[in-house]
């Protein structure tokens, strides 16, 4: 049984300041004939790191595509700052301040570091205090290997760059709430190191992260809560604080 309710998270999100930056019910997603989330319920609090534990095909990226609006048919509700986006499509989802960073990283190889940083446009939700995204003086003190690198063709960009410069251009368009999938996966300590500094960074600054994460051990100390997913639901939920506890359930559900 979940120990941190959603009542409970929503009240802390309040006592926070305002709306929660994400709220799902009832999410249901298809591939074309194959029907993946079976009703996902899960809450973010503004400026919360929420980490989304689980085997590979537990549904865990389907939820982030779901999210933006990319997966076939979805039924449910998913709200994003308080307004419903279940039936609005991808661009407009983008345009409520959300940015997605898929475990392909997906830059545009034959444009330099920085072209590829000056490209997106800025989508943060209208009012919104991040909403101008950060410019590339504070993109390149984030991310010094991308100073060094800014003149370099994307595909002269080593695994970890080419990471960090699929987050820095999300954070270049103003969007506050992040999807962030598998983002550590393959990469050399110390580029793990940096952008476990990143996600720090980004939530002292009041951005609000969902990661989708194989690696335990670079979520486990980043992250305000947990939701583990099996078979496209949510079956365990908790906070940092029952972490410990909660160890041998995750031993038996991941085999951490």
């Amino acid at each position: 049984m979940n120990t941190v309710t959603e009542r409970e998270t929503a009240a802390a999100a309040g006592a926070a300041g305002g709306e929660n930056a994400l709220e799902i019910a009832g999410l249901q997603a298809w591939y074309g004939e194959s029907h993946i989330l079976h009703g996902v319920d899960l809450t973010v609090g503004r400026g919360e790191v929420v980490t989304l534990l689980g085997r590979n095909g537990a549904g865990r990226t389907t939820t982030l595509r779901a999210i933006m609006g990319l997966t076939g048919r979805r039924t449910g509700s998913i709200r994003i700052g308080g307004r419903e986006t279940i039936q609005m499509p991808t661009y407009r989802i983008a345009h409520c301040g959300v940015g997605y960073c898929p475990e392909e990283r997906g830059i545009f190889a034959s444009l330099s570091c920085e072209e590829n940083l000056l490209l997106p446009p800025h989508i943060g939700a209208k009012g919104a205090k991040l909403a101008e995204g950060m410019s590339l003086d504070e993109i390149y003190a984030m991310f010094p290997n991308l100073a060094e690198r800014r003149h370099s063709q994307g595909t002269r960009l080593s695994g970890g760059e080419q990471q960090m410069l699929a987050v820095a251009r999300i954070l270049r368009t103003g969007a506050n709430l992040l999807l962030l999938d598998e983002i550590s996966e393959g990469l050399a300590p110390v580029i793990v190191q940096a952008l476990a500094r990143m996600i720090l960074t980004l939530k002292a600054r009041g951005y609000t992260v969902v990661m989708v994460e194989q690696n335990f051990r670079f979520a486990a100390p980043l992250a305000d809560r947990f939701y583990v997913m099996e078979h496209g639901r949510i079956v365990e939920h908790f906070g940092t604080a029952e972490l410990e506890a909660k160890m041998p359930v995750l031993h038996d559900l991941l085999g951490v």
